[in-house]
């Protein structure tokens, strides 16, 4: 069996691309990484710098005009600024919808289009990292369990049968990611979650504050902040 991980280049699609190859082997294990249009390549770089670490095959992808009517906060042609606070800040003042940072229907444009690669491969299993903190709220609605549920069904009846999804921390918290990331050995110090692009993370936005108390709640420093050190 081969297995196809989306790679971001963060914290949760490095665990899952551990875990794949835990199950399959490196050499059955290829990852996917998809530009949209974002406002930085540092999560593209990361993501090609845990590829080669792992030594597996690496694809890249560019939907970036898919999202090119989106004012999503992330994007390139958007004016909005990257909130520097918490989700749960965040979400007290979005009136039940999602945060700014949400790109529209992202992960089901990721999985259809995984969905191709991966039976063109002969893979017959998709991973990817969505986690129950991201979907907490309605920040990112396309990481619930019910999405992705929904998801996994479509691909399975409209791939023949032939693939299935995973999304092994999608009732997991961040933390709960981190952990075992840490038995498997994830180069964490390779990865990059910060929305914004500078030479280090800028610890303020929603992903650095979950990614930080991630780790401490591990009883670690985060490693890739090792790196300015």
């Amino acid at each position: 069996m081969k297995a196809l991980v989306l790679l971001s280049g963060g914290v949760d699609s490095a665990t899952c691309l551990g875990m794949a190859i835990e199950e399959y082997g490196r050499k059955n294990v290829c990852g996917l990484s998809i530009s949209y249009g974002q406002k930085h390549a540092k999560e593209l770089e990361a993501a090609k710098k845990i590829a080669d670490y792992y030594e597996i095959e690496f694809i890249s992808l560019d939907l970036s005009r898919i999202f090119a009517y989106s004012d999503c906060s992330l994007l390139t042609q958007s004016q909005q600024e990257i909130p520097r606070e918490s989700y749960a800040k965040q979400l007290e003042n979005s009136e039940g919808k999602p945060v700014s940072t949400y790109v529209p229907f992202r992960n089901g444009l990721f999985l259809s289009s995984a969905a191709s690669i991966a039976l063109s491969k002969g893979c017959s299993v998709i991973y990817y990292g969505a986690h129950s903190d991201d979907a907490a709220g309605n920040a990112y609605p396309d990481c619930s369990s019910s999405f992705q549920e929904a998801m996994s069904r479509a691909v399975y009846i409209g791939s023949g049968n032939q693939l299935t999804i995973k999304a092994p921390f999608v009732l997991w918290t961040k933390a709960e990611v981190v952990e075992r990331g840490l038995m498997l050995h994830v180069p964490y110090e390779l990865t990059w979650s910060c929305y914004e692009g500078g030479e280090e993370p800028c610890g303020k936005c929603g992903t650095c504050i979950d990614r930080a108390e991630a780790f401490a709640k591990n009883g670690i420093k985060d490693p890739a902040l090792k790196r300015g050190e």
